[in-house]
């Protein structure tokens, strides 16, 4: 069936077809104009496990999702699809999991790779695996890139960009990144892993053309990392007590958002982490802390980006890890969902016809 059939066919208002890609949307990956790259991946995870079923859940989740978006014209039609999930890193993720809970646990005990013969070795396996993910998620974004699509990621926790964040440093001079996350994520090698979720902006900012780190919501942290927000001048952080402080003393979530957006460069890669909203939205991800954000706070912002006439040149949303019910999921998706769509339009795509 072409694409023309599947528009003039598809009714946006009827029940999420299983048939059909992710939201019940007919388009496949090679017809979409923005691919999301899942990855069931939660190697590194220090606490609480889950975020590797997430991109499942969160497209099971995705035929509940109305497709009407009041804030973007036609957004069905804009061409959204996202790739199978790799059953292969799944398999790899879930075997050396359990590799890494040995190591944790003997870590928690006092014991150190250094000194101790079944660490070190745990520890350059998970590493090396981690370095071939990274790899794979740059190769996979590479491709969607070169054939002019917008590549975004479903995480999996959120050491899972970094390849796709490598991708867009190739095809892009110079970006910034916009973190919204709980957690500052600038820990050097975390518990001796390089490439821990923990880490993702320590090696992020590794990246030459990333051109400054703005984080918002952040509200746990470590000395180190608030030393290195002190002393690294591509790093602007907002954190969440001192949001919510100017909120209770008059000003506003409009003013804040375009103190945010006057930070961040004209082009800009979305790294969301679902711990970055009220833990009421997000109650079983893997680390969650009180305080947070909205849904609606959340989509303002990247609203704003955009009305600020900044590209969004990529994205990925992580750590939403199913709990019994599907509300993580539900979140993740909607979320998923508003964010596909306000980037799309931050890069001038326009609704198929």
């Amino acid at each position: 069936m072409s694409k023309q059939t599947k528009i003039a066919t598809f009714n946006p208002n009827d029940i999420g077809n299983a048939d059909n890609n992710i939201f019940g949307l007919p388009f496949t990956p090679e017809e979409a104009s923005l691919v999301i790259i899942p990855v069931p991946w939660e190697v590194t995870v220090s606490y609480n496990g889950g975020t590797a079923q997430g991109p499942e859940a969160v497209y099971e989740a995705s035929y509940q999702v109305d497709l009407f978006d009041p804030n973007v014209n036609d957004a069905w039609k804009l061409g959204l699809a996202m790739q199978p999930i790799n059953k292969k890193v799944k398999s790899t993720s879930r075997k050396l999991r359990k590799k890494a809970t040995r190591y944790i646990d003997l870590y928690a005990e006092g014991k150190t790779p250094e000194k101790n013969p079944e660490m070190r070795e745990i520890k350059q396996e998970i590493n090396r695996a981690c370095a071939d993910l990274n790899k794979w998620v740059k190769k996979q974004a590479l491709q969607l890139i070169q054939q002019g699509k917008i590549a975004a990621l479903l995480g999996g926790d959120h050491s899972t960009p970094l390849g796709l964040m490598q991708a867009l440093s190739e095809t892009h001079d110079s970006f910034g990144i916009l973190q919204i996350d709980a957690h500052a994520d600038l820990r050097d090698a975390y518990e001796g892993f390089e490439f821990s979720h923990a880490s993702i902006m320590f090696n992020a900012l590794k990246i030459n053309q990333v051109s400054g780190l703005v984080q918002v919501g952040i509200r746990d942290y470590c000395e180190d990392e608030k030393i290195l927000i002190d002393t690294n001048e591509k790093i602007t952080t907002f954190f969440d007590a001192d949001i919510k402080h100017l909120q209770y003393e008059g000003k506003s979530w409009q003013k804040i958002c375009a103190n945010i957006v006057e930070a961040l460069p004209e082009k800009v890669y979305l790294s969301i982490d679902i711990d970055g909203l009220d833990p009421k939205l997000c109650p079983n991800t893997g680390t969650p802390v009180p305080g947070g954000f909205d849904f609606e706070q959340v989509v303002y912002l990247v609203k704003q980006i955009i009305a600020a006439k900044k590209q969004i040149i990529g994205f990925d949303i992580n750590e939403v890890a199913p709990g019994k019910d599907e509300w993580d999921a539900n979140v993740g998706a909607r979320l998923l969902y508003k964010i596909s769509n306000l980037c799309l339009v931050s890069n001038g795509i326009k609704p198929f016809s």
